[in-house]
């Protein structure tokens, strides 16, 4: 599933002031995500490629990492600098990194 030339960082090493791209649906995001992410689900991506930051590199992360590795390879491809974030927001959760819901208000799962 993970293609083994898919950059990717540990949640520990995407800095705080990082752009995190969260590319999971709506409903996912709504049920929490990292504040200041990024959001455009994966099945939206490609048509809104340009609302990207400019900013390098992306830390992309979805649930687990599968879609995110796909969208990392996508971004490599075009010539962007972009991290799979290992374990997707599971690790994040795990690791104790906030997450907020969906009109950003903090909270814990």
């Amino acid at each position: 599933m993970f293609h083994s030339s898919v950059p990717t960082v540990d949640v520990a090493s995407v800095p705080a002031d990082g752009v995190l791209l969260d590319v999971r649906e709506q409903d996912e995001w709504d049920a929490g995500h990292a504040s200041g992410a990024v959001h455009i689900p994966m099945s939206e991506f490609v048509a809104r490629i340009g609302e990207l930051p400019e900013a390098e590199p992306l830390y992309v992360v979805c649930r687990v990492g599968g879609r995110s590795a796909q969208v990392v390879q996508y971004l490599v491809a075009q010539g962007r600098e972009a991290l799979n974030v290992d374990g997707g927001m599971f690790a994040w959760e795990a690791a104790g990194r906030g997450l907020v819901g969906g009109q950003g208000e903090a909270f814990v799962l």
